[in-house]
Parts: C-alpha cells; structure tokens; sequence
C-alpha cells in the first residue's frame, strides 16, 4: 500500500490538522495547515474562497476532466474536554489509533486526500489526463452543500469524491434531509386570564394533530422519507404567568431523489390552510428553515435549510472504474450509500455532477467522546484515494 515514510507523513498532517480546533466559522487555522502543505508538496494552486474553504489543485500535462476530492475542515464543538481520555486536541497517537476532535469526522480523510493527490502527481509524474483538486470545506457541519456551491462554480468538477467516514466502502448515494418550521401566532394574556389571549401553544397542538399524518415516500434503495419532530419552543421562555403569543415546532425530514422543496413542504402548508379555515382563532405558517453563519474570512454563509437527496447507478462507467482501481489498490469495497447527509447534496443533488463517497473509519466516531481513527484506515483510505483518481485520470 503504503511506504514507511508515506504512512508517517499522513499520520503526521492528520495529527496536525487535529491539533488545530477547527469549529464551524472557525477554520482558518487548520485552513493554513492544510495549504502550507500543499504549498510544500508542489501543488500548481492553493486558493481560499470567499467563506474560507480551501482548494489546492494538480494539473496533468494532457487535457482531462476536473476531479475533485471534497472533505469538510470544520467539527462539531467539545463540551467538555475532562470527559475524553486523550486530549480532544492533542492528535495524540496511542496503540494504532490517533485521537482528537475531527479524526474520523474527516481531517483524517482530508489528510488522506490531499496526500494521495501529492502522491500520484509524484508517481506518475504528472502524466495524466486532468485537473486534480482537493478541498477543505467549511461549515458543513451547519450547511450541508451551501459552501459546496461555491467550490463547484470556481472549479467545474466533472468529478467528485466525498471523504466521509465508510469503512473503505464506495457510496453511491444518500438521503436528504430538510428542516420544516411551523409557526403559530397567539395573542398574550396574563395566565391569570387566559381567555383574553389565544394560546399559541394550543394552536401548535392543533398544527402537530394534523401534520403528524402526513406519510413520507419510500425509495427501493435509500428506504423511507421520515419525518421526526425534534423541537417545540413557545415564546416568551420562560413563560412565567403569561399566555404564549408565538409557538415554533421543526420537522427533521429526510429526502430522497427527486424530491423537489415545493412538493416537500406542500403538506403542511395545506394542514396551517385548513386549520385558518376551520378554526377562527388559528395563524400559522410553514417554511424552511434558514440559517447565517459568520466565516472566519468575515464573510457571511446563509442559506434554507433544505438538502437533496441522489443516488447513482451502480453500472455507470465512473462506478466501475472506481470499483475496480480500489480492488486493484488490495482493498475489498462493497457499494452501499450513506446514511447521513454530506456536501453530496450540492454535487450531485443539486449541480447533477458525478459524485462518489471513500473515506476511512466508521461513520458512528463522528461526534463523540473519545474519536479516532486507525492507522490502518488512514493508510488504506490515502491508497484508495490514488487509486481511484488515477483510474478517473486516464486517458
């Protein structure tokens, strides 16, 4: 697979990027790492965009398509560090695993990525069909695909692997997921005399009765649309001696392919249109949610909370040869899809570009106490990563 020095050097970047805290909005540390040692292994270009993800990429001396390897740089939080065995940002290596905040959910992909492309530009000196990029993206944990956008329009992808944890396995697919807010709007009153007021709480009730029999679509493949309810918040909160005047309830709702934001949120805007009607008192609304988040270049990142779901065919020609250049590399993948939403939604669910998922480790480190990753995973994942750019390089 690996030689004693490359094995070493990608131990090395991942332990340094871990070193690094990295929280969403606040990658522009683990940014520079990443970009001195692309800077270093000879990359053609190291850029940063406009909300601060970074992109380094690899010419080939012939013409070719535009791969890109996509990895988030930033984690979710430590609440408390006294909790972790290991330091969450020591990066430290112990009994082959390396431990730290990120390991698995994915500067250890990213480290794994940009040290494949180094690798491959050196092996074959750059004898190849192509563009090789490799991107760090930010704030994925907040906005699956929305930094995404900016990366694809700057560099026309033809290509695009996700790093996400999958156990060396090659993903074809995932679920959506969207955010649906309801509202209710009440009038206050002091608790004392609730019949001057209207109880946006009792509204919320009434909205929760009738969307709660909405039924999801199901895929053969991806499985079923779910929708959970993971929220409610009256206003004001605490709500000491006053009746509620606003209730807000979100919807978790997981997407599959094809499923476009109107349709999606048809349902319950038609379940706030039949209580208004029925029931006098009743105001509601139902809409996405949005999000904006400051970045750590000072730009603002925003956008409505709705992620697409996509899926290939397992016989198309770039599955294939993805196939067949990680058997070739030793390693076993079964083809399978992701469970979870990653920046795939914009890639291929949005922008229509081909787009797979390899990455090491297993999905369920991610955002744990105690995270890591093997060596062993680390190693095979910077192997499969060549390989499957070569095989996506020919010509």
């Amino acid at each position: 697979m690996l030689n004693d020095q490359r094995r070493n050097e990608v131990n090395e970047l991942c332990r340094s990027l871990i070193r690094q805290p990295s929280y969403s909005g606040q990658e522009g540390d683990v940014a520079r790492v990443l970009g001195s040692f692309m800077r270093t292994r000879g990359y053609d270009e190291v850029t940063v965009d406009r909300y601060g993800s970074i992109v380094g990429c690899i010419r080939g001396k012939r013409p070719g398509p535009v791969v890109l390897m996509d990895g988030h740089i930033d984690t979710v939080p430590v609440p408390d560090p006294t909790a972790w065995t290991h330091d969450p940002f020591g990066g430290e290596l112990a009994d082959g695993r390396i431990h730290g905040r990120g390991a698995s959910d994915m500067k250890g992909a990213v480290a794994a990525m940009a040290c494949a492309a180094a690798n491959l530009a050196q092996d074959t000196d750059r004898n190849f069909a192509g563009t090789l990029c490799v991107a760090g993206v930010v704030h994925e944990e907040c906005f699956e695909g929305i930094a995404a956008r900016e990366i694809s329009a700057n560099f026309r992808p033809d290509v695009v692997i996700i790093g996400e944890a999958s156990e060396l396995n090659l993903k074809i697919g995932q679920r959506g997921r969207a955010e649906i807010v309801l509202e209710t709007f009440g009038v206050p009153a002091h608790s004392a005399n609730p019949d001057k007021g209207v109880n946006a709480v009792h509204l919320m009730r009434a909205l929760l009765a009738e969307t709660e029999s909405i039924t999801a679509p199901e895929h053969p493949v991806l499985g079923k649309g779910v929708a959970v309810l993971t929220d409610i918040i009256s206003t004001p909160y605490p709500g000491a001696s006053v009746v509620p005047s606003h209730c807000r309830a979100t919807y978790d709702r997981r997407l599959l392919t094809g499923e476009k934001p109107d349709a999606v949120l048809a349902p319950y805007r038609d379940a706030v249109r039949r209580l208004e009607a029925s029931v006098p008192s009743f105001k509601g609304r139902a809409e996405y949610a949005r999000g904006a988040e400051s970045c750590h270049t000072g730009a603002t990142i925003e956008g409505e909370r709705f992620f697409p779901g996509w899926l290939f065919d397992e016989s198309e020609d770039f599955v294939q040869r993805a196939l067949a250049a990680l058997r070739g590399a030793g390693l076993a993948p079964a083809i399978s899809h992701y469970s979870f939403c990653t920046n795939g939604s914009h890639y291929a669910g949005e922008a229509g570009i081909r787009t797979l998922g390899f990455g090491p480790s297993r999905e369920d480190l991610a955002h744990t106490i105690d995270e890591y990753i093997e060596e062993s995973q680390l190693h095979a994942a910077t192997a499969g990563y060549a390989a499957i750019c070569n095989a996506l390089l020919e010509g």
